[in-house]
């Protein structure tokens, strides 16, 4: 390497690590970044801690929805695997726990106990503003688009719908809103 383009790559490298929250809070703390980890994996500092980014998780998963973090989410969550529920949603396979070497992402049987007892990547939340079935008109969309209906989604008179304590937050309701901006969304639990 040229001593010139040495010493750019050098600057570019500390620009992005001053920029970088190296223990990677950035995006924790950026409402605009919302995502997933997959089912199963722990607590956010835990999970950084014990993934050794090997990528087997989202090869095995069947609805390619895991992606793998850039520098858009601080240093500590390079090449760490996420979900963006609206572009991809989980369908609660549990295939990526089976396949983690570290166990940064648990083993949960495919039952529904098991994933009621151990899956905590969110919670949905309906805006009543923007949700048609709370304007008159009947729609339902997320609750059949739901793996867990009656139990983390149920719906009321026009097929409103409310969240049950049930939820995951795999994200197939808010993937399956029609209404745009999208009335249901998930919010993350990175605890």
């Amino acid at each position: 390497m040229k001593r010139c383009a040495f010493i750019q790559a050098s600057g570019a490298s500390a620009a992005v690590t001053a920029l970088t929250s190296v223990d990677g809070l950035a995006a924790r703390n950026n409402s605009s970044l919302r995502y997933l980890r997959p089912p199963g994996a722990l607590g956010e500092d835990e999970f950084e801690s014990r993934c050794i980014r090997c990528g087997q998780c989202g090869e095995v998963c069947p609805n390619r929805c895991i992606n793998y973090f850039g520098l858009e989410n601080g240093l500590a969550s390079i090449d760490t695997p996420y979900i963006i529920p609206r572009d991809q949603a989980c369908i609660l396979c549990m295939k990526c726990g089976e396949v983690c070497p570290t166990d940064a992402i648990e083993k949960i049987e495919r039952a529904m106990g098991p994933i009621l007892a151990k899956v905590k990547m969110g919670k949905a939340r309906v805006d009543e503003n923007l949700c048609l079935s709370f304007q008159g008109k009947t729609c339902g969309v997320c609750y059949r688009g739901c793996p867990l209906p009656d139990v983390a989604i149920r719906v009321g008179m026009l097929e409103q719908p409310h969240v049950l304590e049930g939820c995951v937050g795999c994200g197939l309701c808010e993937r399956s809103c029609i209404q745009l901006p999208h009335a249901i969304r998930i919010t993350p639990d990175y605890s």
